[in-house]
């Protein structure tokens, strides 16, 4: 079904550029234009563009309504008499991909912009055929430490940290290499992959070349009883990653891969997670989840974020510390007003103040130096380190790929959605996978 959804896809596509004859539309002139404008600029377009209306927006996170919220009143600083107002919905689950596609396809197209998650799926979904448009703000592209060519294509708002810890209870445990969270009996905590595709293209981005060799180079670093223990499982998967034409020493990747679906714990959710993973009972036991969760235990007999450690931040780890996915802007090909979508999003990636409902919790990380806050002492209270693993090390940390650093294995829609349906239907079909 897969491969005759991609198949439908790239007819579909290739008879609207043929229909199209290549030609522009007013939103794609309208992007082209405001590429060029600074946020005043496009701020004074958006006036004119929305005065009097209601905007509508998608997206993967609630955040936005704080976002829209805070952009209305930067219009009405300079144009008092705005009373353009934008509403924000979160869809359920997967549902924006179907909601986007069939707004994009009515009479009166309702969303002007969205704020979505999933690169593999965006990519075949909702840019290979020419539902999303892209939009890279000049502010931003001339921004200083900005990198366009990671960042921009699709433009990126924020990169969200997923990382790997464990409760240490009292020090009794530890997991120094990422082997050992798929070892024999480990039952690492973590969200089912169907009911959160971003976790399925973190094991899709480990057979990329870069990260076959850290998951090598973690397994190189292993004792000789680990060893022993996986490399029969590494050699029964050789001819498998050569089957689907992967990189070399790639069966090492497809071994870890296929040890952490069998032996994962599934929950529903990263916060239910956190809150088990905190608790004086539960040492000895691992996940693999959101690192701003940390920020909101309470404190309590039997219940504190001191019962746990980030694996990355222990010295002598090896391997990736987690994984990082992120949230994309995108301007819908029928929106209804294009300009006050490109403003709004040049606001986010280039106003701290328009990042603040992202920026102000550890682990989200905007590819916008001049935007970002720091948290180095987010455990810090009364100028005390009281709870070291909320001290989050930032960005240029976790997503360096230097040994000693957060290595997080990053998401790249391009290669999530070219092995989608090679790598992808081999996952599915492992024992425990759900």
């Amino acid at each position: 079904m897969k491969k005759i959804f991609v198949l439908a896809v790239t007819l579909l596509l290739g008879f609207v550029l043929v229909a199209c004859g290549g030609k522009k539309s007013e939103v794609e002139k309208i992007i082209e234009q405001a590429e060029t404008m600074t946020l005043d600029e496009l701020i004074a377009k958006a006036y004119e563009e929305s005065n009097g209306m209601t905007l509508y927006g998608l997206g993967n996170s609630s955040r936005g309504k704080t976002a829209g919220e805070t952009f209305v009143e930067k219009v009405k600083a300079t144009y008092p008499d705005y009373t353009g107002k934008i509403e924000w919905s979160q869809p359920k689950e997967n549902s924006i991909f179907e909601m986007l596609t069939q707004d994009t396809n009515s009479a009166s197209p309702k969303f002007f912009m969205t704020l979505i998650q999933d690169g593999s799926q965006i990519q075949a979904k909702m840019i290979d055929t020419g539902i999303l448009l892209n939009f890279i703000p000049k502010e931003f592209r001339e921004a200083a430490g900005v990198d366009v060519e990671a960042n921009g294509k699709p433009l990126a708002l924020q990169t969200l940290s997923k990382v790997f810890m464990f409760n240490h209870g009292d020090s009794q445990y530890n997991f120094s290499n990422v082997w050992h969270f798929v070892k024999e009996n480990e039952r690492p905590m973590f969200m089912g992959l169907n009911s959160e595709p971003i976790g399925f293209n973190f094991l899709l981005m480990l057979t990329r070349e870069d990260y076959v060799k850290i998951v090598k180079e973690a397994f190189d670093a292993l004792s000789d009883t680990d060893k022993a223990y996986f490399q029969p499982k590494v050699n029964a998967l050789k001819a498998k990653a050569t089957e689907l034409k992967l990189p070399t020493n790639a069966e090492y990747s497809l071994a870890w891969i296929q040890e952490w679906v069998k032996n994962m714990n599934v929950q529903t959710d990263d916060g239910p997670i956190s809150t088990d993973l905190v608790k004086s009972s539960a040492a000895g036991q691992s996940a693999l989840i959101v690192y701003s969760k940390l920020r909101s235990i309470e404190e309590s007999a039997g219940v504190s974020v001191n019962n746990v450690k980030v694996a990355a931040y222990e010295s002598g780890y090896v391997g990736f510390g987690g994984y990082a996915y992120k949230h994309y802007l995108q301007i819908l090909k029928n929106s209804p007003a294009p300009w006050t979508a490109a403003a709004f999003i040049a606001y986010m990636v280039t106003e701290k103040e328009g990042f603040n409902p992202w920026g102000k919790d550890m682990g989200g990380y905007s590819p916008n130096p001049a935007v970002m806050q720091d948290h180095s002492q987010a455990g810090y209270v009364d100028g005390v380190n009281v709870y070291p693993a909320k001290n989050d090390k930032g960005g240029a940390w976790w997503l360096s790929q230097e040994a000693g650093k957060g290595r997080l294995v990053i998401e790249d829609p391009v290669y999530a959605s070219s092995v989608a349906f090679t790598v992808g239907e081999w996952i599915e079909s492992l024992p425990g996978f759900r």
